[in-house]
């Protein structure tokens, strides 16, 4: 019996102390954790900077209304604004961001459609579903919000097809499909998606997943050397506390004057605290190190996986990782394997093993990972 929805699918076992990259459950047993709280703990569970912060915040100051200046949002907009090229809205989740995005979209581009591709994700509140483009995700909540289109992921003529015929004001997408699969983004789309950003059309990067580091750069778009109209990341920005935001290249910015839109918690002290501990810790030695952190766990699976006939691809950016099942039914059996040996990944799509460990995992730790899902694979 429980008072709670029944719309997550729990599994059967309760989770009750993290510390470092471990987890450990009610009976005591310890799981390296391959989740990080799917994508937000890239600090791992003992990053005592951001946990001070916000002890030393919730004596002082728990709360501030945002019709208050907020020191704290400033320090943090300016560690995202990529040298003040950017303004940011603060919100507390990573669909509030992308619901952010989409209606400073409408105004700039009113009249326009919104494109979106498949098996994207962007979230569960009615602009950002409308924007996801997978049925099980959409389904039964019809009528969506009108003036989205949607077109396949990687398909430059596909996209040079729905440009030329509908009257598209903006693209928003992922550079690696996080839900969907862990698909990265191909160098061809990337440049035919700048031809549309020359062209007029908007371009949308929801770093909700892959950003704060979690393929080596603080954003994921910096590794195709172009910058985005709007951006969203939420997930690991306070790790582990409820937070996100949206940003907009500077003369966008006045499309949200004065009571436009708003948020009750949005950039709120507490996760501001942490949020400006994180970004400090995201300095160039920490994103080169995830970077070839990334390199040696993908090469490390690509070496003890490639070769099972149970593992058709691996494929990754940084330390976000997928392995592609020859048999998507086997993705459930694989997972309960590994939780029953001391291990917990995520699925993603309908046939992947989707591995996003904690930033500060070791290269030991990760080697560790590597080994029981040969044995297990």
């Amino acid at each position: 019996m429980t008072d709670l929805f029944e719309n997550y699918g729990r599994l059967p076992f309760s989770l009750t102390k993290g510390q470092g990259v471990y987890l450990y459950d009610d009976k005591g047993n310890k799981y390296l954790d391959f989740t990080s709280g799917i994508g937000v703990m890239n600090l791992g569970y003992t990053f005592e900077k951001g946990k001070n912060a916000v002890k030393v915040q919730l004596d002082s100051l728990p709360h501030l209304s945002n019709l208050y200046q907020n020191p704290l949002q400033e320090e943090v907009a300016a560690k995202l604004s990529q040298n003040h090229k950017y303004k940011a809205f603060f919100c507390n989740s990573g669909t509030e961001a992308n619901e952010a995005a989409l209606k400073l979209t409408r105004l700039i581009k009113a009249g326009h459609k919104i494109l979106a591709f498949t098996d994207g994700f962007h979230g569960r509140t009615f602009g950002a579903m409308s924007a996801t483009m997978q049925e099980k995700i959409q389904a039964g909540f019809a009528p969506l919000l009108p003036d989205f289109v949607a077109t396949p992921y990687n398909d430059v003529a596909a996209l040079q097809q729905v440009v030329e015929n509908e009257k598209i004001g903006a693209i928003i997408f992922e550079i690696v499909q996080g839900e969907g699969g862990v698909l990265p983004i191909r160098a061809d789309f990337v440049q035919a998606l700048k031809s549309c950003q020359q062209n007029g059309i908007l371009l949308i990067v929801d770093e909700v997943q892959t950003g704060i580091g979690r393929t080596g750069n603080l954003f994921s778009f910096e590794h195709f050397g172009f910058e985005p109209d709007i951006f969203t990341v939420a997930k690991a920005l306070a790790n582990g506390l409820p937070t996100g935001a949206m940003l907009a290249k500077n003369h966008y910015a006045h499309y949200f004057s004065a009571g436009k839109h708003g948020s009750t918690f949005g950039g709120n002290p507490l996760a501001m605290a942490c949020a400006n501990q994180v970004l400090t810790a995201m300095d160039n030695e920490f994103l080169e190190n995830i970077t070839d952190k990334g390199n040696f766990f993908l090469n490390l699976l690509t070496k003890k996986l490639s070769v099972k006939s149970t593992v058709k691809r691996i494929r990754g950016l940084g330390l976000m990782i997928g392995i592609q099942l020859a048999d998507e039914k086997k993705v459930p059996e694989v997972l309960a394997l590994l939780r029953e040996n001391g291990l917990l990944a995520l699925s993603a799509g309908h046939d992947v093993i989707r591995l996003l460990p904690p930033l500060v995992m070791t290269k030991e730790e990760l080697q560790k990972g590597a080994e029981l899902l040969e044995k297990l694979l």
